[in-house]
């Protein structure tokens, strides 16, 4: 029985890992970039996180700024124009390619 828990345990504990990878959204926000955002943007992804550091990122984030902040970076996107599903999937990357980051995108 004790193996048994023990299997059971190492397992469910197998399984978080892998979900929580699941969860992270960058290359998905890093993909919704380059379809939506790169042709009225005029620039790369990369030039586009690099616009602020992680914290700024993070804060215009939390402050509910965000889709006004793309919108100033390339003002051809307007107020509507992104799904609000979207965002989130872009911020994880403007966040994990910040500059000062230290990464820097493919696209």
């Amino acid at each position: 029985m004790k193996k048994f828990m023990a299997l059971i345990l190492t397992a469910m504990l197998g399984v978080s890992f892998v979900g929580t990878a699941a969860f992270a959204s960058a290359s998905k926000g890093k993909r919704i970039y380059q379809k939506k955002l790169k042709k009225v943007c005029g620039f790369n992804g990369g030039k586009f996180a690099a616009k602020h550091t992680q914290d700024e990122w993070e804060e215009i984030y939390e402050d509910g700024k965000f889709e006004d902040e793309i919108i100033k970076i390339c003002p051809k996107v307007k107020k509507g124009y992104l799904k609000k599903s979207w965002l989130k999937h872009i911020y994880d990357f403007s966040y994990k390619y910040a500059s000062d980051s230290g990464n820097v995108p493919s696209c």
